[in-house]
Formats: C-alpha cells, structure tokens, sequence
C-alpha cells in the first residue's frame, strides 16, 4: 500500500523543507524588536554569527535569496553598470530580471563550464574597455554550488586576482555555501575571503522556513540596509524567523554531509536499474532521461507518494533512507 497523503517524500528542491520540533521551539522563545529600527536582539545576532563565521564585517538578514543577490547587485552597481554572470546562475536566469528592471544594471551572462566554474580568461575577455560605447562592468557574480557542483577556495583566489587587476568587486551567490565547504573540505571562511559579498540561504539545505543573509564589510551593509529597505525587506519582529536561522547554524550545517551521502545512494540507485543514467553533486542528483521517460518516471514515483518534477532531485533535512526504498520500489515497477 502507497503510504498516506501526508507521508510523501518530496525531491523537487531543498527549500520544501519544514522547520523541525527543535526549530519550531527555538522560534517560540526567540527574543524579538523591530528590526527596521535596529532593535531586534535574534536578529542581530543571526547578522552577526554568520558574518563571523564567513570572516566578514556585517551581515544583513533579508526575507529571501532573490532579494540578498538583488540587494547585493544595487549595492556595487549604479544605473547603466553591467555585471559579468553566468547565463544559467539564479541571479540571472531565475530572479525576475531585477537588476535590470530595478537597478538599470547590464547583465553580460556567458556559459558555465562543466564543473560549475566560469572560465576566468572568457570573463576577463568580457570586461568593457573605458569608452562611451559600452556599459561600465563594475562586478563578477559568482555561484557555489552551481548545478549541485562544489568550487573550492583556489578559484575564487583566481577570481580575486582578475578583480583586483581590473577593479572590479566580487559577489558570491552562495545559497548552499555550506554544502560547498563541506564538499570540499575546507575552513568556513576560505570561500567567503577572496569576496566582498556573499548571499547565504537558511531556506534551503539548512531548513529554515525563510530567509537570506548578505555579509561583507561594514560600510557595504550600512549601503545594502538601504536598499533592503527600497525593496521592502525590512522586517519588524523578525526575531522569530532569525531564530530558526540560528538553531539551523547551529544544528543544520555538518547534518549536510547526511543529504550528500544520500544523493550519492539514490544515484547508485537509479543507476542500478538503468546503468549510466544519474549523477550525484553533493545533495543534488541529475537524472539522463528524455522528458517523456521523466514524465513517465514521475507518474511511477507518484504512486509510491514520491515527488520528482524534470531531471533534478534533490535531497534534503525531510528525506530520509525510505525515500531510497520507494524511489526503488516504483523503478521495480517495470
């Protein structure tokens, strides 16, 4: 028998995931005040437990990633200002076209390389001469993990030097930040160094129900509080949501390791019924059908109340061991 209704196993993204009983008692006793005013205690607390642990000056809690990279974007460009990204990053392709509609800021996108990176010699090509005709390009926005794939700190050093030669500032989509400093082993800090900002996700892998924070320096912050509030994302008791972000810091970060290990079972897994098809990237796996095979797949699936929507699943805090045992129970099907 399928299980009930309320049982179902969701892999369509990481940001399905619902606030655990310790989350949820976290957010009850939070300490709260009106953060417009600067006057809530979890939240600044939450601003500055994360700036620490990245190396930086500040940070600046906001209600959504969209909004940090936004915020991030306005901050180091001005109207008629082009930024270098890559043409399937989210901030380009999957945040509503804010920076140009908003900010008036160019986006120059080029292709990301297999294994996630911009190739740095195709970026610094990119870069407008000092004339008239072109677009001022003032930042190179970067993304880790990008497609489930890990960046460890010897590019992003690279990067740090193109920037340096050419003036440029460098902006860190670092939504699964985390799941990136554990694929790759380094310090918490040796990805965020080498950036003047980086956008941080607590409603992801980290299970927070909402929220985003932008850290950097600390006359960077005092700028992007500006526009957060331009674009409203000032909160008043925002306490109880910093709350979460803090028991996710706290308990969500090495628990990441657990989704990694499971993405790489569930490949195992799909690759075991149709060799060659799955490739696991941290907590993210990438499944090689044609999209009527994927329709048909996630009908199977359904039946065994899995969700799966297109090629990627993702693995996360509500998915557990049983989810391997029903993903290989619906491909027994035939």
């Amino acid at each position: 028998m399928p299980p009930d209704a309320d049982d179902w196993i969701d892999l369509r993204s990481d940001t399905v995931t619902r606030p655990t009983p310790a989350m949820r008692e976290a957010m009850a006793r939070a300490e709260v005040g009106d953060d417009v005013y600067g006057e809530d205690p979890s939240v600044s607390r939450l601003e500055a437990t994360l700036a620490e642990r990245l190396g930086k000056e500040a940070g600046l809690f906001v209600p959504s990633g969209t909004q940090s990279n936004l915020v991030a974007l306005l901050t180091h460009c001005g109207r008629g200002d082009e930024y270098l990204v890559g043409s399937t990053a989210h901030s380009y392709r999957f945040e509503g076209g804010g920076a140009a509609v908003l900010g008036g800021i160019q986006p120059q996108p080029l292709p990301f390389e297999p294994d996630g990176r911009l190739d740095l010699e195709a970026v610094e090509r990119l870069i407008k001469p000092d004339d008239v005709h072109f677009a001022k390009t003032r930042l190179l926005a970067l993304e880790n993990t990008q497609a489930g794939r890990a960046t460890g700190p010897a590019y992003f050093e690279a990067a740090r030097a193109l920037v340096n030669r050419h003036g440029l500032a460098l902006h860190l989509d670092g939504a699964r930040y985390f799941n990136a400093v554990l694929s790759t082993g380094c310090e918490e800090t040796a990805l965020a160094a080498p950036c003047d900002s980086v956008s941080v996700c607590l409603s992801k892998g980290l299970g927070a129900p909402v929220g985003s924070l932008l850290v950097g320096t600390r006359d960077f912050i005092e700028r992007a509080r500006h526009w957060r509030k331009m674009l409203g994302g000032g909160m008043r008791q925002a306490g109880v949501l910093a709350a979460a972000g803090l028991h996710a810091l706290e308990h969500h970060v090495d628990r990441l390791a657990e989704d990694h290990a499971r993405a790489a079972a569930l490949s195992d897994v799909l690759n075991t019924w149709r060799p060659g098809i799955a490739q696991a990237h941290t907590n993210m796996v990438f499944v090689d059908l044609a999209d009527d095979a994927l329709a048909t797949l996630e009908k199977k699936l359904a039946r065994h109340s899995v969700r799966a929507t297109g090629a990627r699943w993702v693995c996360h805090l509500d998915v557990g061991d049983d989810a391997l045992v029903r993903v290989a129970r619906a491909l027994a099907e035939g």
